[in-house]
């Protein structure tokens, strides 16, 4: 299944991000609405999964609550793609396992990623010029881990042949004669050290109602984003009520928006989508907030960090 730019030259995504599905629960029918309705509203070109999809301690059949989560996407023929979190595996069922699961799924464009790879699921979706064929954007796709180490303690980080391996893929990717890169997106659970960088440095628009839980070693996947030239933007999960975003070194490091209702969230907050449009042809995108209730959010509050505002 090829992903394409509609032919207006513009391509949409849907981000839902901690779903947090168990298995038969009622808890979780609020959020399967949530995504029915902003699937309905967006009618997006592909919906990406940014991690804890399911509560895998809390599932007796992390399979079906698998299933189970995706049926709105799955219901309306919408391709689809997922990256693991840090919970995701924590049941009966390994990452290669849910791998699986998903890759049996209708409309799933989940991929293992190359062999011997740090992760499951480091893998880059094209998508292409609906006339030409060629590729006009990538959307890259990284497994950010779950835990350190005790000696560090904490979460992951993208490991170095992680790196590596995006590293060669963008050098592989460029187009033209003089190998330039393709506008590209990446995505991932984990936020990386920068997140907490450009909140305390940059103007950021949105809200940060927990402490960025990134991990405490760097391993320089964002030099190496900067470095490449290609990627626009970073999308992240895994902290429920944060969803800023900001401009740090020209990349725009964003969080998704919460959208399970079976797990911690703030009042006054509600759970919601992140939406993201890329045009052909342009270096840029456009992003908003969808929220439970239907309201679109396209312009968020500024922090500025001089105002401690």
């Amino acid at each position: 299944m090829n992903l394409s730019f509609r032919p207006d030259g513009s391509f949409h995504v849907v981000q839902f991000t901690d779903l947090h599905w168990h298995n038969n629960d009622p808890r979780d029918e609020p959020t399967g609405r949530l995504m029915a309705d902003v699937l309905d509203v967006e009618a997006p070109d592909l919906v990406l999964l940014t991690g804890d999809v399911i509560a895998g301690r809390a599932c007796s059949d992390p399979a079906s609550a698998w299933r189970d989560a995706v049926a709105p996407i799955v219901e309306r023929g919408l391709p689809w793609a997922a990256i693991f979190g840090n919970h995701d595996d924590e049941g009966s069922l390994t990452r290669e396992d849910l791998l699986a699961v998903q890759q049996g799924i209708p409309g799933c464009l989940t991929e293992h990623g190359p062999e011997g790879l740090s992760g499951v699921g480091n893998y880059v979706l094209p998508v292409h010029d609906a006339a030409s064929g060629r590729i006009g954007a990538l959307l890259y796709c990284i497994d950010s881990g779950g835990y350190a180490d005790e000696t560090i303690g904490g979460y992951a980080w993208v490991a170095q042949d992680q790196v590596a391996w995006y590293r060669e893929t963008a050098r592989s990717l460029a187009s033209g004669v003089e190998r330039a890169p393709l506008p590209a997106l990446m995505f991932l659970h984990i936020p990386l050290p920068e997140y907490a960088e450009v909140w305390n440095t940059r103007v950021c628009y949105g809200h940060r109602y927990e402490t960025v839980c990134c991990p405490r070693v760097n391993s320089g996947l964002f030099v190496a984003l900067y470095e490449m030239g290609d990627v626009l933007g970073v999308f992240a999960g895994h902290d429920h009520v944060n969803d800023y975003e900001g401009t740090l070194h020209g990349i725009r490091l964003c969080y998704g928006r919460g959208g399970g209702y079976h797990t911690y969230g703030r009042e006054g907050f509600p759970r919601g989508a992140r939406v993201i449009a890329l045009q052909q042809g342009e270096r840029a995108f456009r992003t908003w907030l969808r929220l439970a209730g239907g309201e679109r959010v396209d312009a968020q509050p500024p922090h500025d960090p001089e105002t401690k505002e």
